[in-house]
């Protein structure tokens, strides 16, 4: 996989907050399959910062590896503010990490519904206990939305760190 230049920028600048902070990151990835991570992972040294993550496609995944609850799932749905918040939750838990990024979207092409359309994609960023939610509705094909996911969460998560 080839990442776009400013995705690798922006993993390699997080890489050095991280490590400045003495912060730990964990992933919990359901539309974007790993991509964050995978992001992370491709700066030399990222094992100083990130020591797990998880992708979690299936509501089973996400419910076994996460514990976002059965009822969350079936309520709200997958793609929602509230099972971000427990993905992100439960990464930090099982990961022990400090800074927890999870998110979840409809890539395409199919899959969409009026209330919930191809590019809508839900964030979580979670720091110590704090949480901040994102929703953003991304243009373009699935490879276009996953990318734009994975520059949104990389820049969202430096934001709220240096907040």
């Amino acid at each position: 996989m080839e990442l776009h230049q400013e995705i690798t920028t922006l993993a390699a600048q997080l890489g050095v907050i991280l490590t400045d902070k003495r912060l730990w990151i964990t992933t919990a990835e359901s539309c974007t399959g790993g991509g964050v991570s995978y992001a992370l992972t491709d700066t030399p040294g990222s094992s100083a910062y990130l020591g797990r993550a998880f992708v979690t496609y299936s509501n089973e995944a996400k419910h076994e590896l996460l514990n976002v609850a059965n009822t969350t799932l079936e309520k709200f749905g997958a793609v929602s503010e509230q099972t971000v918040k427990e993905m992100a939750f439960g990464a930090t838990n099982m990961a022990k990490a400090d800074v927890a990024i999870a998110i979840s979207g409809i890539a395409g092409p199919g899959g969409g519904m009026p209330d919930k359309p191809v590019g809508l994609v839900w964030f979580c960023i979670q720091i110590a206990d704090k949480q901040f939610t994102f929703k953003q509705v991304f243009e373009g094909n699935r490879a276009k939305v996953r990318a734009q996911a994975i520059e949104f969460a990389l820049k969202s998560t430096i934001e709220k760190i240096n907040l």
